[in-house]
């Protein structure tokens, strides 16, 4: 598959406003790129015609800038499916508040990007951008996809375990999560309410910052929002004047399921903050810490259950298994389970704090290695998955190519709602990695 990377987000919106890129013409390649790729990479569900995102694109910061918006989230002139032939042909009356806030900035929806059913396991048709025999991660696929490949520079996606993540990893690109309820979830189809997360596919780290200042949560009127000020981004000699940013590396329990080329992916990016200035120190967490990933399993269980009770009721031959068997978990767990995994959950992001008080960041594997051969599993959410059990923001970053020719990258996790410091500690990772392609 032949890619053409176009230009950041920052840099296209400059480009924009200071009149040197016409809109019509932007979008006209950006479409162009699509009816080029799409027939094997299958990001979209959905995609406007030029004409329409020509008329559509508004005045404002995101002017004429085409977005990729997960199928799991509504809008008012797209089918919105969320994956399920159950909503095959559902078209929501209100755009999701991202949207509205997306198009309020003068941006355009160039299309839905392809999700797993409900986004939960069952693959889409998406296909890896660098290589279409392997799986481009899932459920943010099409997202991560249409952002890697050119298409569109920002793409919106969501994360309950490690949706945002890992495909922007197997993808090569950067995936951002803010805080737990940093960004509005109103008009998201809920996968669990107390895990899922908001999030950004772009190309740089500063792409990622000022896509979330433009789309953040301004109030909370909604449940379990939280407002986070405006991410301020520090010229890297900025940082360093600061003092030497300082990393840990995480050690897990599940270690051993990382390829040889993951870990050396890692202890690379090590290697890399160290010579540009980082200190780096080994972590190790406490069990209950652990414990948090089998909580995550009860609370999107049980609220998954509760979800979709009405789907296996009403159109049980249209659902599949894996939500089937989600459902069926949910309801195996007691009351009980459910809050002692809520109380973890509280417990867990009061004391992650403790421990960045000697470190930015956590430096860690965004998955167990690059994407899987085949598009039947989307890859191994067990690295993300306690970060969005405590809520804590995380950024994956792309550091290199494996033997195969796919991306490998890290992630970056900072304290609950110290946004402003992980995506500076990013920014910096970001700078050093490039030593490897100079």
């Amino acid at each position: 598959m032949t890619m053409k990377i176009q230009n950041s987000l920052l840099q296209t919106c400059e480009l924009i406003q200071k009149e040197m890129l016409s809109v019509d013409h932007y979008l006209e390649q950006c479409v162009q790129l699509a009816d080029t790729l799409e027939p094997t990479l299958k990001a979209f569900t959905v995609r406007a015609t030029l004409p329409t995102l020509i008329k559509q694109s508004g005045l404002g910061p995101l002017r004429g800038i085409p977005v990729a918006i997960k199928d799991l989230i509504d809008t008012k002139d797209f089918v919105t499916s969320y994956g399920s032939p159950i909503y095959q042909d559902f078209v929501p009356i209100e755009d999701a508040e991202i949207v509205k806030k997306i198009r309020n900035l003068g941006g355009v929806i160039f299309g839905k990007s392809v999700t797993t059913e409900f986004a939960w396991r069952n693959p889409g048709a998406t296909t890896n951008p660098w290589h279409g025999d392997h799986t481009p991660g899932g459920s943010s696929s099409g997202s991560a996809a249409a952002v890697a490949s050119g298409i569109v520079p920002l793409a919106i996606g969501s994360q309950t375990a490690g949706s945002i993540i890992r495909p922007a990893s197997y993808c090569g690109v950067v995936g951002f999560k803010a805080s737990y309820g940093a960004v509005s979830r109103y008009g998201v189809h809920p996968v669990s309410g107390s895990l899922d997360h908001i999030g950004f596919f772009t190309r740089s780290v500063a792409d990622a910052v000022y896509a979330f200042n433009l789309l953040k949560n301004s109030s909370t009127e909604e449940d379990d929002l939280i407002v986070i000020p405006e991410l301020i981004l520090k010229p890297v000699n900025a940082v360093l004047d600061e003092g030497n940013p300082r990393f840990a590396i995480l050690n897990s329990p599940f270690d051993e399921l990382l390829s040889q080329e993951q870990v050396d992916t890692v202890k690379n990016a090590a290697a890399l903050l160290k010579a540009s200035g980082a200190s780096i120190e080994e972590l190790s967490l406490p069990q209950t810490y652990w414990d948090g990933i089998e909580a995550l399993t009860v609370l999107m269980s049980c609220e998954a259950a509760a979800v979709h009770t009405k789907h296996l009721e009403q159109f049980p031959d249209l659902l599949g298994a894996d939500i089937k068997e989600l459902i069926a978990k949910g309801n195996a767990y007691s009351e009980r389970d459910y809050l002692e995994a809520k109380n973890l959950q509280i417990a867990l992001r009061k004391s992650i704090g403790n421990y960045f008080q000697d470190f930015d960041a956590i430096l860690a594997p965004p998955a167990t290695g690059e994407a899987p051969k085949g598009l039947s599993f989307t890859g191994n959410p067990i690295f993300c998955s306690l970060w969005s059990f405590i809520g804590t923001p995380a950024i994956a970053l792309p550091v290199c190519k494996s033997s195969n020719g796919l991306p490998l990258g890290v992630q970056l996790i900072g304290d609950y709602r110290a946004d402003e410091k992980l995506v500076n500690m990013a920014a910096f990772a970001e700078a050093s990695f490039r030593a490897l392609h100079n």
